[in-house]
C-alpha cells in the first residue's frame, strides 16, 4: 500500500486514514460499507453520487512514475489504469489489456492486446507506445523513480542494468508492435507478474502531454491526464482535493459515483466533528475516540496485511556511522519496547502485535500453512535481554551515554506513539536519550530517501501478492533498504528465491522463512505490529472494497446509498 513502495506508509494512517497505501492481502472485515464492489454494484446507487472523505495529508505526486507512498498509489490508481486492475477478491482483471496475455512456453514472454475503446481523457487513444514510453521513463535514472527499478528490476529484461546506467533505454524487454499490441520480455518466470501490471510504476504514459508538462506533469489537475474511472479537478494543497467521474473511461458505465472529495484532516477530533455534522462520510478513530464510539452502530474495524517497523538507519546520509551501527544496539531496541501495551492503549483500533516482518493471513506456503505462524514469534518484547543487550553496546562503543533522534510524521497519533517510544526507550535502557522530530509526511519521505534520519516508525504493504513484496525490502543497496542494512546470508537468500530456486515452490518458500530469521537475528528492523483500523463511517458509503495489494481501496465499483443513511 504500501512504501510503500513503498514503499513508506505513514505511521499515522492508523488514525484515519481512509487512504492510506502500499497495499493490503485480505479483504478487510466489516469495513468499507457491507457489500463490496466488483462487477456487482448495482440497483443500490440512490441521492446524490458523492464521498466526502477524509485524507491524512497532502499527496505528495501524482506522477505514476514517482509515487511512492500510500496517499499517491491510493489516488494515481482511481484516475489511471494499466493493464489489469484487482477485483474484489484480489484478483487483476482486465483494465487497459483486451483480455488475458498471450504466454510463451517457457514464461518468459508476455504478450498483450490494448482494448480499442481504451482513451485519454484528452481524447487521445492509449497505445501500446504509452506502455513502453511509461516503463522506460520508471526506470530511466534521469527520472530518479523509487519504484521503477525496484518493481521492474529483475522482472523486466534488462530494468537492472538500464536504471545503473549500463545499457539504453531502447534495451528494456518491451516494445510496441503497432498501436494496440505490447510485448514483454521478462529475466526469469515470474508467476505473479499479471499482479504487478496493475500498480502504479506499470500505468501507461501519454508520452506527448507528459513532455507538454516537463517538471510539472502531475502536480496540478491540469498537469494531469487520466485513462481511469476519475479524474482530478480540484487540487487545493494542503487542504482538499476533488476527483470527478471520467466520462472517457472506457468501462465509464460501470462507474456510479459522481465525485470524490477529500479533506485534509490530521488529528482525530476534527474527523470526528466533520463525521459528526455530516461534512464527512467517514472518519478515522485513535484510541480515546476508539472507547467512545465502539457500540456506535457505524463503527468498523478493518484488518489489514500492512505491517510497521521501527526502522533503524545505521549510516546517516549512507556515510557517516549511527549508533543503529552496533548490532546490540539494534537488539537492545528491537526488544525494550511494550509493544502489547502500544496496540492496546495507544493504538486500541485492532492492531496487533507482530515479532517478524511477514504480516499473518498474507501468504500461505506449499503447505497451506501461514507464513507467519510457520516462522512464529522471531523479535518480540523482551526487557532482560534489552537491556543486557544495552550493556554490551554501551561496553562496545565505549560510553554509558547515548542520544538517537526518532523521526516522526506531524500527526496526534503520531505524536503519541513517539512520546511512547521515548519514554519506553529512556526508561528501560539507562542512559539513552530520544530526541524526537516531527515534521510533515511529506518531508519525512524526503529524509527518509536521504538517510537523514537515526530511527523512525515505518510501514509496508505489500505491492503485489507474493512473499517477495515483503521479503525483498532489505536486500544491500535495494531502493527501499534505505537504513545500509546489509547481509551477505539475506541477500543470498533472496536471490536464490527470485533465480535458482524461482521454478521450485518449496524451496523458495524456505529461502523466504529462512531470509525473515536473518533479518530477526540481525536486528534488522524492530517489527511492531500489523495493522488494523476502526473508523466511523456512514451506511451510504457502498461498494468499496479493500485492494489485495497497491491501493488501499477500490472505488471504481463504489456507490453512495442515500436512503441507507437516512433510516
Amino acid at each position: 500500500m504500501r512504501k510503500t513502495n513503498w514503499l513508506l506508509l505513514a505511521l499515522v494512517l492508523v488514525l484515519s486514514s481512509f487512504l492510506a497505501a502500499c497495499s493490503g492481502g485480505s479483504s478487510g472485515s466489516g469495513g468499507s460499507g457491507g457489500e463490496s464492489g466488483g462487477d456487482s454494484a448495482s440497483g443500490s446507487a440512490n441521492g446524490d453520487q458523492i464521498f466526502n472523505l477524509p485524507i491524512t495529508d497532502e499527496i505528495p505526486s501524482m506522477d505514476p512514475s514517482k509515487v511512492e507512498d500510500a496517499l499517491g498509489i491510493q489516488w494515481v490508481s482511481e484516475v489511471m489504469e494499466g493493464l489489469y486492475r484487482l477485483d474484489e477478491n484480489g484478483k487483476p482483471v482486465p483494465g487497459m489489456a483486451d483480455g488475458e496475455p498471450e504466454i510463451s512456453e517457457d514464461g518468459l514472454t508476455y504478450t498483450f492486446k490494448i482494448k480499442e475503446n481504451a482513451e485519454w481523457s484528452n481524447g487521445d487513444p492509449v497505445t501500446a507506445q504509452d506502455f513502453v514510453f511509461a516503463w522506460q521513463r520508471a526506470v530511466d535514472p534521469a527520472t530518479a523513480s523509487e519504484y521503477g527499478p525496484y518493481m521492474m528490476g529483475g522482472v523486466v529484461k534488462n530494468a537492472t542494468q538500464i536504471s545503473s546506467g549500463e545499457m539504453d533505454l531502447e534495451e528494456l524487454g518491451v516494445k510496441a508492435e503497432g498501436d494496440k499490441t505490447l510485448v514483454v520480455e521478462l529475466e526469469k518466470e515470474v508467476p505473479y507478474f499479471q499482479s504487478m501490471t496493475t500498480f502504479a510504476t506499470f500505468f501507461p504514459l501519454n508520452q506527448k502531454f507528459v513532455e507538454e508538462q516537463g517538471d510539472k506533469f502531475g502536480l496540478e489537475p491540469e498537469n494531469i491526464l487520466s485513462n481511469g474511472p476519475f479524474e482530478m479537478t480540484e487540487w487545493n494543497h494542503s487542504q482538499s482535493m476533488k476527483f470527478v467521474k471520467n466520462e472517457t473511461y472506457w468501462d465509464a458505465e460501470t462507474v456510479q459515483l459522481e465525485e470524490l472529495n477529500l479533506t485534509v484532516v490530521k488529528d482525530t477530533s476534527t474527523g470526528v466533528n466533520l463525521y459528526e455534522t455530516g461534512e464527512l462520510d467517514r472518519a478515522g478513530l485513535s484510541a480515546d475516540f476508539v472507547d467512545q464510539y465502539i457500540n456506535d452502530a457505524n463503527f468498523i474495524t478493518e484488518p489489514e496485511p500492512t505491517v510497521f517497523y521501527l526502522k533503524m538507519n545505521q549510516k546517516r546520509g549512507g556515510e557517516e556511522d549511527t549508533p543503529f551501527a552496533n548490532e546490540n544496539v539494534r537488539k537492545a531496541v528491537a526488544q525494550a519496547i511494550n509493544k502489547e501495551d502500544y496496540v492496546n492503549v495507544i493504538l486500541n483500533n485492532g492492531s496487533t502485535v507482530i515479532d517478524g516482518l511477514m504480516p499473518a493471513d498474507f501468504v500461505s506456503g506449499p503447505d497451506n500453512k501461514d507464513f507467519r505462524e510457520t516462522n512464529g514469534s522471531l523479535l518480540s518484547y523482551d526487557l532482560e535481554a534489552a537491556q543486557a543487550a544495552w550493556e554490551k553496546a554501551k561496553e562496545e562503543l565505549g560510553t554509558d551515554e547515548i542520544t538517537i533522534e526518532m523521526l516522526g510524521d506531524d500527526g496526534d497519533t503520531a505524536a503519541q506513539t513517539s512520546a511512547y517510544f521515548k519514554d519506553q526507550l529512556e526508561k528501560n535502557l539507562p542512559g539513552l536519550t530520544v530526541e524526537n522530530k516531527q515534521v510533515p509526511f511529506k518531508q519525512r519521505l524526503e529524509l527518509d530517501n536521504a538517510q537523514d534520519y537515526d530511527l523512525q516508525v515505518a510501514g509496508w504493504g505489500p505491492d503485489y501478492v507474493d512473499a517477495n513484496t515483503f521479503m525483498n525490502l532489505f536486500v544491500t543497496d535495494g531502493a527501499n533498504n534505505g537504513m545500509s542494512y546489509s547481509s551477505e546470508e539475506y541477500d543470498a537468500l533472496i536471490e536464490s528465491a527470485n533465480g535458482e530456486h524461482a521454478g521450485d515452490p518449496e524451496a523458495r518458500w524456505n529461502d523466504f522463512l529462512e531470509a525473515e530469521k536473518v533479518l530477526m537475528e540481525d536486528a534488522a528492523i524492530a517489527p511492531l505490529y500489523q495493522r488494523s483500523r476502526s473508523a466511523l463511517q456512514s451506511p451510504k458509503v457502498q461498494g468499496v472494497f479493500k485492494n489485495a495489494s497497491g491501493p488501499d481501496y477500490e472505488y471504481k465499483w463504489a456507490y453512495a446509498d442515500n436512503a441507507a443513511a437516512e433510516q
